[in-house]
């Protein structure tokens, strides 16, 4: 079964269902958890702040961000009982998904756990699906876990304990 379960976060509501099936799953393996957050530098520079600023105030900012992100998860993990440990990664060049894939690796991790939004059609061709890539290149089983946005998020919550709507994807 399953002993370590690796859970990419950044701090939307899907993210957070997935979070809570990590937790659930945990608690009936009595697996360890890692929640991972990658600041993706590049998506938010835009090229016309001076280099100063972004590396004196936009970086920073990110990072704290990043951090609470983690701390928010960990205090959620905790609150059900179990433990976490976290981990912030930065990148410029990287995609996400190779990053959750070497995490998956150097961790000896057994299974991702994300959060989706289950996009399709036009929408997830102009905004992409970091859950699609990571379930493509991830050495290790994926459990995505989706949602329709906040209200889906919502009712993940109101079924917990019972039945969900996650799908195990290898």
């Amino acid at each position: 079964m399953y002993q370590r379960i690796l859970v990419p976060v950044d701090g939307s509501l899907t993210a957070k269902a997935g979070l809570d099936e990590a937790i659930r799953l945990a608690r009936l393996t009595g697996a360890e958890l890692r929640l991972m957050h990658v600041l993706d530098a590049a998506a938010y520079a835009t090229g016309f702040e001076p280099a100063n600023v972004y590396c004196n105030e936009v970086l920073p900012l990110m990072k704290r961000a990043g951090a609470r992100i983690l701390e928010e998860g960990k205090e959620r993990v905790e609150r059900s009982g179990l433990k976490a440990d976290c981990v912030l990664l930065e990148t410029v060049a990287d995609r996400v998904c190779d990053l959750v894939a070497a995490q998956a690796i150097d961790w000896s991790a057994d299974l991702i756990v994300i959060g989706t939004h289950g996009r399709h059609g036009v929408g997830r061709l102009f905004l992409g699906s970091d859950a699609e890539q990571i379930m493509r290149t991830a050495p290790v089983p994926v459990l995505l876990v989706r949602t329709d946005g906040e209200e889906g998020a919502r009712s993940m919550r109101r079924v917990a304990g019972s039945e969900s709507s996650a799908a195990v994807a290898m």
